[in-house]
């Protein structure tokens, strides 16, 4: 049968395996190892072995070394004494010998080896390498990466020395001292300030040597920028150990005797972000701790955002130069989906960071959940082998393995640009909080760490057995002791308050109106021209170029330009002046609706060309992407770019306005409140489709009543453009205005092609953005005043004409928020007395603007009628029939005496 097998093969089939083995072993499947280890064998003795001789014996163990080696490679983390709490496991059934044909005769053996740090080697020097090696402190999965140069380069070291680091007398110390900080830090506030929550690091004290090392390395590595983002555990010891907070800053944090310096809320000191600027032997580094709310593991996207903003700015070789480093906790890295997105940017062009370092504080519980209840994976980490990188598991009680983890950790992702995870397996001192008793729920857990030694003391043990002067580790503790009682009887010092570098001529406070942002008519026409160039022999869809060619027309002719004409040439006229332009989205380059296409494809060969690239002048520069099927990390991810560029328009588009519904907790946590709770202004555009059109419940209506509720102390902006010339206005209007805040857009869907929904050329020409527009100026024979806002415009108007009603004016409050009382009660008071008012929109009467607005109309005119769908639980009907009929009722109670 075997012959049979083998008769059947394709030769060339085989000569191509064989060749792919030759190359890397590892690349074919483990049973084909062991047949060409053994058929080289056999060849390298004269080929004279016969079936039952004793060179086919050796030839079989030769190939279950080969086997052995690389299975050790693949499942040896499995043997890995990672746990601080549970005993070393000496055997694995899938490790054993005799898996292999091998057996305890053959230890002294001398075989031969490919791809092992020596060329042969006794089975026993063998077994002891790999032992050594993926079966100590640090189990490593890496066989699951693709690229056999990235697995190679890993063996190589990893192998020759044991996974063991190098480190000097000095460096020992170095870390014995952070764990000292660490440890003594924690322990000093529990004294001093008890009772009070500070999400102690206790058990965990690793992370500090850990962060260290990848700080002190970042100069040799080209780094000059470091951007770290971590939940509340162990936030305070970072930033006292790793960033340099002064002691008697967070100190007067726990005395709640520390002013914000800014006008806000501020925040809880265990939320609060801090950046410094540190020199290190190598060089100079600023380190970042972007703020984080207690939504856990919401900040990542926002770290990757700020870190490919720096990048941007700084140019080639700019990935290099600033690393995104993510602190995870064990049950949320497993748990929340957000991972799994921040993870799937890592690769991907219009978001990708040159890699970043995961650290996971593997504290083998959630709140109370263990890890049997949290996750269907074996280990925590287990996602991130999507991305095909290398994970390093690590005993939380072994600071030099974690040293020596994290910085090949850092060296992997300046050799390949990928992403690396190191998980620290240690444990959780306290309960969740300094005044939760675990005990409750895990009293055998407990039980076992409350006699458990800190790592500190552990570490200073060894280092006193490997005969390190008793004196000398004691004047460590001392110095550290001694810093933490002098900074409690000590002042604050004064912190930095206000916007910093790039945002230090950006102003604070919101102010209506502002300057005209009207542009020249031979500037647009200029720009309309570039627009339409292509490069040679470029090829367009014959649709495609009759929409370019109609843009340019209306241009050239002054009138009748669509909604995505004057969206393009908003980004045109910005670009020219030297501000850069971000759009992100799903389907963004083209638009959910057919509308915008800046990024246009050759017909023939789908190569691609951006016409707005042409307009960038200055060093500004035009990027458009197609994000991933995401919204709360590509939101995220914006968010964190546009507090990097507050001279540059960033934008999000949602496919469907109410898609944002995914992207929550950004919106409530970072773009509603970062300025009042971290004094962290932006700049970012929302664009949320928005309109009832008959489509169903989810795409028609973008909540504009979540925004609006969100709406306090004038802290973003939430506008409904309903001409393109608004929309044009807005979007440069928010870099021109001297401040910067949120602008929130609920733009159309049907309208981008509605025949009424045109502005002229003159439109973009002369003034700017109108926040409350009144079509007549002649109010002398009014007797009914509309209110509305977005696309219902257009039907009012539409009704109006068909009755032939001229009595009856329309009022459209383009800005929602901050709303412009003033405006209203100006034009209200050029009415004739009597004059009834309504508001009239399409969403329900407990959604929409109403909710919001209601009181504010109700302070310029004494009383003010809704029109409008009834309440209801949900946005709209699913039927189209009942949408008409609806909307056919809205318009008729709205002309109704």
């Amino acid at each position: 049968m075997a012959k049979d097998f083998i008769s059947n093969l394709s030769g060339p089939w085989l000569e191509s395996l064989h060749a792919t083995w030759q190359r890397d072993s590892a690349a074919v499947p483990e049973e084909w190892q062991h047949f060409f280890s053994g058929f080289e064998l056999g060849s390298q003795n004269g080929g004279t072995s016969k079936p039952g001789t004793v060179d086919e014996a050796f030839a079989l163990k030769q190939s279950g070394v080969q086997s052995l080696i690389y299975r050790y490679r693949n499942i040896g983390h499995l043997l890995a004494c990672t746990d601080p709490l549970s005993p070393c496991q000496l055997e694995h059934p899938l490790l054993m010998l005799s898996e292999f044909g091998l057996d305890e005769n053959d230890l002294d053996t001398v075989f031969s080896t490919r791809r092992f740090n020596r060329q042969s080697a006794t089975l026993r020097e063998i077994v002891a390498t790999l032992r050594e090696t993926y079966c100590r402190e640090i189990g490593v999965e890496f066989m699951h990466i693709q690229e056999p140069a990235e697995r190679q380069w890993l063996i190589d070291r990893m192998e020759p020395r044991r996974n063991r680091p190098e480190l000097s007398r000095e460096e020992r110390l170095q870390i014995l001292e952070k764990l000292h900080e660490a440890a003594l830090f924690e322990s000093f506030l529990q004294r001093r300030f008890p009772g009070q929550k500070r999400f102690s690091l206790e058990g965990g004290e690793v992370l500090i040597p850990v962060l260290d090392a990848v700080r002190v390395a970042c100069p040799a590595a080209g780094i000059s920028d470091m951007v770290l983002g971590m939940a509340h555990r162990g936030r305070l010891n970072v930033q006292a150990h790793i960033f340099g907070k002064h002691y008697e800053n967070i100190f007067a944090d726990f005395r709640d005797t520390l002013e914000f310096g800014f006008q806000g809320d501020g925040d809880v000191k265990y939320h609060k972000g801090y950046s410094a600027g540190i020199e290190l032997p190598g060089g100079r580094l600023h380190l970042t701790l972007s703020p984080n709310p207690s939504h856990l593991e919401a900040v990542n996207p926002v770290v990757e955002g700020k870190c490919r903003a720096r990048q941007t700015r700084y140019g080639a070789g700019g990935a290099q130069r600033v690393l995104p480093l993510l602190i995870h906790g064990d049950a949320a890295f497993a748990g929340q989906g957000s991972i799994m997105e921040v993870l799937n940017m890592s690769q991907l062009e219009g978001y990708g960071t040159g890699g970043t370092i995961h650290v996971v504080l593997n504290n083998q519980i959630g709140f109370t959940t263990l890890p049997k209840d949290a996750r269907s994976t074996r280990y925590a980490t287990d996602v991130a082998k999507m991305l095909a990188c290398p994970i390093f598991h690590v005993q939380g009680e072994a600071p030099e393995a974690a040293v020596h983890a994290a910085r090949l950790a850092l060296e992997y992702r300046k050799t390949f640009g990928r992403d690396v995870v190191i998980e620290l397996i240690c444990y959780r001192r306290h309960g969740h909080n300094e005044g939760d008793e675990p005990a409750f729920t895990q009293p055998l857990m407990y039980r076992q760490i409350t006699t458990r030694p800190p790592a500190n003391r552990i570490y200073a043990g060894t280092l006193a057995e490997a005969g390190f002067d008793a004196s000398e580790l004691k004047d460590i503790e001392q110095r550290i002791q001694d810093r933490l009682e002098s900074a409690l009887q000590t002042e604050p010092k004064t912190a930095k308050i206000g916007f910093q570098q790039q945002w230090s001529d950006i102003g604070r406070e919101y102010r209506p109106a502002g300057s005209g942002t009207g542009v020249p008519a031979d500037k647009l026409l200029a720009l309309a021209q570039a627009l339409t160039e292509l490069p040679p022999g470029f090829t367009l869809h014959p649709k495609i170029q009759a929409l370019i060619n109609k843009r340019f027309e209306a241009v050239m002719n002054g009138n009748g330009l669509d909604w995505g004409n004057a969206e393009t040439l908003a980004y045109a006229t910005l670009l020219d002046e030297g501000i850069p332009v971000r759009l992100s989205g799903q389907d963004s380059r083209r638009g959910t609706f057919n509308h915008r296409h800046c990024v246009l494809h050759d017909n023939n060969t789908d190569t691609t060309h951006m016409p707005l690239a042409a307009a960038a002048q200055g060093g500004a520069s035009f990027q458009a992407w197609d994000s991933l099927l995401s919204e709360f990390g590509i939101l995220g991810f914006e968010y964190g770019y546009s507090l990097e560029t507050p001279n540059g328009l960033i934008i999000w588009e949602a496919q469907f306005g109410d898609f944002a519904n995914g992207a929550q907790v950004i919106i409530d946590q970072f773009i509603a409140s970062g300025e009042t709770k971290w004094n962290r202004a932006c700049g970012l555009v929302m664009l949320l489709p928005h309109g009832y059109e008959g489509q169903g419940a989810e795409h028609s209506s973008a909540r504009i009543e979540r925004y609006l509720q969100l709406c306090a102390r004038e802290n973003m902006v939430v506008a409904t453009p309903s001409t393109p010339a608004q929309m044009f206005h807005l979007l440069r209007r928010q870099l021109k205005q001297p401040f910067r805040k949120p602008l929130i857009v609920f733009t159309p869907k049907s309208l981008l092609r509605h025949p009424s929904c045109t502005s002229s050329l003159e439109e973009l020409q002369r003034g700017g953005f109108r926040e409350v527009i009144l079509d007549s100026t002649d109010t002398f024979g009014v007797t009914r005043a509309l209110l509305c806002s977005g696309k219902i415009y257009y039907e009012l108007l539409e009704e109006c004409a068909r009755l032939g009603r001229n009595d009856i004016a329309i009022i459209r409050i383009e800005q929602l928020y901050p709303l412009r009382k003033d405006l209203i009660a100006e034009i209200v008071k050029t009415f004739p007395p009597g004059v009834r008012l309504s508001w009239v929109q399409e969403e329900p009467e407990n959604m929409g603007a109403w909710p919001h607005l209601r009181h504010y109309l109700t302070e310029v005119a004494e009383s003010i009628r809704y029109v409008g769908r009834p309440e209801d639980s949900c946005p709209a009907v699913g039927s189209h029939r009942i949408h008409a009929e609806e909307q056919s009722a809205i318009i008729r109670a709205a002309f109704a005496d």
